[in-house]
């Protein structure tokens, strides 16, 4: 099928399985148009079966959408001592990147999740929560209720998951092999020891997850800085401060951590402490 026609069948089915908008017209749209409105209806779908047609037509528009941005290798991105000729400690393991994760072919990157631990349901969000679960696919948000359902068994319906843990999960239309998902600390109103201890807390359960399932590379975002409103100066000092000292006790275990930017303000922070 060329990419049109995919885009449309994929996009009319979408609509069909989706009880409340199946009076959507497509008719006129443009291709951008349509895409937005695949990402729309694949965020705001709750977790729930999901046919293989339905899949089959989801993975081959999202590889597809994958082949388009391009896959960045662990090959592509430079370490911190190869780029800057950097002398922080294991610099080279380290590297800053900036573009989207979701580019990436590693071990695992890193989502910031929520509570809820489902994925962003607003529609075309700009959170890393949301890019990461619409270019995975709809087998994310549904192994994530799985994990999430297993756990309020144990612990009670009213189960949310604790800021500072760490999920792994397969990354499905993912470059990546897994996504660890982690709830970062939120920043109400001033910071403190607490929201501090929470985010080291993030950076540690990830990398220990990380060696416990063998995963050699991993990037991580920002984890938050955006949405959760923790300061980023602070929020990198944490994240540089943390893999250090990780990687003096388990560095054997760990190939390449990858410091994931997006806004050169962020880039800036993590060059101005690593390099």
């Amino acid at each position: 099928m060329n990419s049109t026609h995919s885009v449309n069948t994929f996009l009319e089915m979408l609509i069909e399985d989706s009880a409340e908008y199946r009076q959507l017209e497509i008719n006129g749209l443009d291709l951008a148009e349509k895409k937005k409105m695949i990402r729309s209806l694949m965020n705001i779908r709750m977790p729930n079966p999901v046919s293989n047609e339905l899949l089959n037509l989801q993975d081959a528009y999202l590889k597809n959408e994958l082949s388009e941005k391009g896959i960045v290798t662990l090959a592509d991105i430079p370490t911190i001592k190869e780029q800057f000729n950097s002398t922080f400690p294991y610099s080279d393991k380290i590297s800053i990147w900036q573009g989207d994760i979701t580019r990436l072919k590693t071990g695992a990157i890193v989502n910031a999740a929520n509570s809820q631990m489902l994925g962003c349901f607003v529609p075309c969000h700009k959170c890393i929560d949301n890019a990461i679960h619409s270019s995975a696919g709809m087998q994310l948000r549904e192994e994530c209720s799985r994990i999430m359902n297993q756990r309020r068994i144990l612990y009670g319906k009213n189960y949310e998951e604790p800021t500072g843990t760490a999920t792994l999960t397969s990354g499905y239309n993912l470059p990546c092999n897994y996504v660890i998902h982690t709830v970062g600390p939120i920043v109400h109103d001033k910071l403190n020891e607490q929201l501090c201890q929470n985010l080291i807390n993030c950076y540690e359960t990830v990398l220990k997850c990380c060696v416990k399932n063998k995963i050699r590379s991993v990037a991580f975002c920002c984890i938050s800085t955006g949405e959760f409103h923790f300061p980023n100066e602070e929020a990198a000092r944490i994240a540089c401060r943390t893999t250090a000292e990780f990687l003096s006790k388990q560095g054997e275990f760990i190939d390449r951590i990858i410091f994931n930017v997006f806004k050169d303000s962020d880039k800036a922070v993590y060059e101005s402490l690593l390099c």
